[in-house]
């Protein structure tokens, strides 16, 4: 029963019969997707190349910028091919490997966002003390943190979910290897394994959101305490863009399990993933490129650039 060959292949449904309403879900997801890839790789570029933004700020938006190219790369292209091609086989390998890859994405994002949060909380309320603060050490430390706690966090629910036996079927109704649809494949019980994933997301969800929250609200009473209408704008826009952000993630993440899986159908829990796998991942680029001035200048800065050489 235990045996991890019984099944070789599972087969990702996707979004089941969509009347003739496939090419268009095609053409609009693969747009969304261009636009999440250029927008990331654009602000990476800028960032890379631009002198004025290097600073810890940006060392952490480049983080974040590189890991939505992926976040959104482990589950777009297998979601785009089961839209166009209609069911699509994944291999039991290939699940786990997807199932994993997103899953450390997803908390990796949760650190990031609270380092993010942090490096603006020092900015703004220990502004004098802010460069010995947060140095370069500091920086490499926070993000290597968060990469390294985030592909380290899902092994043991990857672990569990895929040893457990699958003879239950091997359809699984959703358009990539997420943790709700597989379960239902298993001819066991899964209790251990959503108990157990559920109190690991809730820490490496929590933690950071409450640690985020907490830098917020310092910000906020740092800004409050600037005299000058000027002085509490300057202070605000430094980090409004990462503020929109965090509230489009935990948003939309506070959607999906504010609801119980067990009410949810798989049309629902599709169409709520599909806010946090492929449309927030395009937003953050947009809202970083467009509500940021130092963006923008360096990115006129480069275009120029390139038009001098031609």
């Amino acid at each position: 029963m235990g045996n991890l060959t019984m099944i070789k292949e599972f087969l990702l449904l996707g979004f089941g019969s969509l009347h003739g309403l496939q090419f268009l879900l095609f053409g609009l997801f693969l747009g969304i997707y261009v636009v999440t890839l250029m927008g990331n790789i654009v602000i990476l570029t800028v960032i890379c190349s631009d002198r004025s933004l290097q600073n810890p700020m940006y060392f952490f938006l480049s983080n974040f910028s590189f890991l939505e190219i992926w976040y959104t790369t482990s589950i777009t292209p297998k979601m785009l091919k089961t839209l166009l091609l209609g069911p699509e086989a994944i291999s039991f390998a290939a699940c786990v490997a997807q199932f994993y890859f997103f899953g450390s994405m997803a908390v990796v994002e949760c650190f990031l966002l609270a380092a993010m949060s942090y490096d603006r909380y020092l900015a703004i309320c220990s502004p004098l003390r802010y460069p010995s603060l947060m140095n370069v050490y500091t920086c490499v430390m926070l993000a290597g943190g968060s990469w390294l706690g985030g592909f380290l966090t899902p092994v043991v629910t990857v672990t569990m979910t895929f040893q457990l036996p699958f003879c239950a079927g091997y359809e699984i109704d959703h358009f990539f290897c997420d943790l709700a649809p597989v379960l239902k494949l298993a001819c066991s019980d899964s209790g251990t394994v959503e108990m157990t994933t559920f109190l690991m997301a809730s820490i490496v969800t929590m933690v950071p959101f409450l640690l985020t929250i907490a830098s917020y609200v310092h910000i906020v009473v740092a800004v409050l305490r600037i005299p000058s209408a000027a002085g509490k704008q300057r202070a605000f826009s430094t980090c409004s863009s990462h503020l929109i952000v965090v509230t489009l993630y935990y948003g939309t993440l506070g959607t999906v399990y504010a609801i119980p899986t067990a009410t949810q159908t798989a049309a629902l829990n599709k169409i709520f993933s599909l806010l946090y796998t492929v449309v927030t991942p395009m937003i953050n680029p947009i809202v970083y490129s467009l509500r940021n001035k130092d963006v923008k200048n360096a990115v006129k800065r480069l275009l120029s650039q390139w038009s001098y050489a031609k």
